[in-house]
């Protein structure tokens, strides 16, 4: 099964400084029906105003997945660490507990642009508190998987990330390791299908879908497209 959210049903903001974009109930936008899916806790678009910031705050136990798709962030924490992220670069979070996380647009002039999903660690896991990774150029990379295969960033749950960047006219098809998938759009248009329901979804810039039972889904680009899916088995 195959259910769209289109970006138009997100949440959003616009605070001047901050606007974004909620695909769960985050901040003050909230939806009881929509507080997560699976470990996946928040999927968010936002875009920073030059020189502007997050001020330090405490976060649950989760991985911080930070994309950066414009401009220069620089994530800090009360530990003293720190990592700077450019376009084209991804950073992974391991927060823990009694520490608080800042994060801050570096450049003056421009905006930052960047996705921001949070994923439950479990708890018995500890990885790095801060990764980063150069995205690769190619059509399909993994960005991220439990045992860091293939340089990928190393999360503290069962899930797996793959980065896809088609152009028009290519289609790549990915097996789903378990009952639940969901697939976002960061630009272009989809059109996904799955293995066992065979049901089809046209997906736009920003949209998303939730992928429900398939052993394998066929995304195809009829754009330039940029796209995430996140696989959990759990």
């Amino acid at each position: 099964m195959i259910t769209s959210r289109t970006a138009k049903e997100c949440g959003t903001a616009d605070f001047g400084w901050l606007q974004a974009r909620y695909t769960f109930s985050f901040g003050h936008y909230f939806d009881p029906k929509l507080m997560g899916y699976a470990s996946l806790r928040v999927l968010n678009q936002e875009v920073l105003a030059p020189g502007a910031s997050f001020q330090p705050r405490t976060y649950p136990r989760v991985d911080v997945l930070n994309l950066v798709l414009q401009g220069s962030a620089e994530y800090r924490d009360s530990e003293g660490n720190s990592v700077r992220v450019e376009a084209g670069e991804a950073a992974l979070l391991s927060t823990q507990a009694n520490v608080s996380y800042s994060e801050l647009n570096t450049r003056a002039n421009q905006p930052l642009t960047r996705m921001q999903l949070w994923l439950d660690a479990c708890p018995e896991h500890e990885n790095p508190l801060t990764q980063k990774m150069t995205l690769p150029d190619a059509k399909h990379f993994l960005l991220a998987s439990p045992d860091g295969k293939n340089g990928s960033l190393q999360l503290r749950q069962n899930v797996w990330i793959h980065h896809l960047d088609l152009k028009p006219g290519e289609q790549i098809s990915l097996p789903v390791r378990g009952p639940r998938a969901y697939l976002q759009s960061i630009h272009g248009q989809i059109d996904a299908q799955g293995s066992v329901s065979h049901e089809s979804q046209k997906l736009a810039c920003g949209d998303g879908a939730f992928i429900h039972q398939e052993n394998s889904l066929t995304v195809s680009a009829s754009t330039p497209l940029r796209a995430l899916l996140i696989d959990m088995p759990v």
